[in-house]
């Protein structure tokens, strides 16, 4: 049970990163408005719907306020897609990482759902290592990362991820987190 209460980040590592890549990252997270999900058509948008319903129900025991819990769904979906990530595979990450506790921080001091570290903030934010509990800023700086490290890693999923841990190479966290999102998949 103590180690169902510890954050599982490792010790994402400050890396030198291109000018153009720094900005373009900084670019990402610096737009504060709240999401709004736009949709091509009418199918998608009831896709979505059913998405956010089927999800309410399975994070309702992690999450019990229903408007905190469609917040988070509505943002980890909003921050998911606009990084071309699934959503399930981010919902997935954030429960091996943080067990979807806000306030979470790590032994090497990740915060928040998806355990960032707050070197980032001073990377491509503001400095403001406070904003990492905030939700919608934590789901953006992570998925904006592990978009990051997926570039770098140019689509390998199992090395990008071990990199957003800090576990590059050993397969503990990668296969921890697709067995995660194998459990946040959507079937309509």
């Amino acid at each position: 049970m103590a180690a169902s209460l510890c954050a599982h980040a490792g010790n994402q590592k400050e890396e030198a990163l291109a000018d153009s890549v720094r900005l373009a990252l900084a670019r990402s997270i610096s737009d504060a408005r709240p999401p709004k999900p736009e949709f091509p058509d009418i199918e998608e948008r009831i896709k979505y719907l059913h998405w956010l319903g089927e999800m309410s129900e399975r994070l309702k025991k992690r999450l019990p306020d229903m408007q905190v819990r469609r917040e988070f769904l509505q943002t980890a979906w909003y921050e998911a897609k606009r990084a071309g990530l699934d959503p399930a595979m981010v919902l997935g990450l954030i429960q091996v990482e943080s067990g979807f506790r806000k306030y979470a921080v790590s032994h090497v001091g990740a915060h928040g759902y998806m355990q960032v570290m707050p070197f980032w903030t001073r990377v491509i934010g503001d400095g403001d290592r406070r904003k990492l509990f905030n939700m919608q800023t934590n789901l953006r700086y992570g998925c904006s990362i592990l978009r990051l490290y997926l570039d770098m890693e140019k689509g390998d999923l199992y090395l990008a991820l071990g990199r957003y841990n800090g576990s590059r190479g050993r397969p503990e966290y990668p296969n921890a987190v697709l067995a995660a999102w194998k459990r946040w998949e959507f079937k309509q």
